[in-house]
């Protein structure tokens, strides 16, 4: 897959994202439906995943790109999940909960191992016809 494609692909997706969140918001899913989070949490490790191959072009070769890939978007998701309970027990005052936050991490490296899988099926698909 080429970089110019997987860039498009990338803010076609962070677009789909933000006007989620947005909607999310202003319709409290996020409250009232229990799952949301978790869709959105995939989809942001996704993101992270495939970004992952755009930063970082030359390590798709690597044995070790799985591993990669997962260790990137952990970090980025425990980032994110810093920020959440600082914000949530700074502004909401809600106290810090440890089965959502691993509820989000979990759903986070799933969605990162699946845009692995979906870069290589891609890669190998295109290589095959190419």
């Amino acid at each position: 897959m080429d970089r110019k494609k997987l860039g498009k692909i990338l803010i076609y997706l962070i677009l789909v994202i933000f006007a989620a969140n947005f909607v999310a918001n202003e319709l409290y899913w996020y409250y009232t439906i229990w799952y949301f989070d978790m869709i959105m949490h995939f989809i942001g490790g996704f993101w992270i995943g495939l970004l992952f191959f755009y930063i970082f072009p030359e390590k798709y070769s690597s044995k070790n790109v799985v591993a990669l890939v997962a260790l990137f978007v952990f970090m980025i998701g425990v980032g994110w999940e810093v920020f959440e309970v600082l914000v949530s027990n700074t502004f909401a005052k809600n106290p810090f909960n440890i089965l959502d936050t691993s509820s989000d991490l979990v759903f986070d490296l799933t969605g990162g191992l699946s845009a692995t899988f979906y870069f290589f099926k891609k890669l190998c698909l295109r290589e095959k016809i190419g």
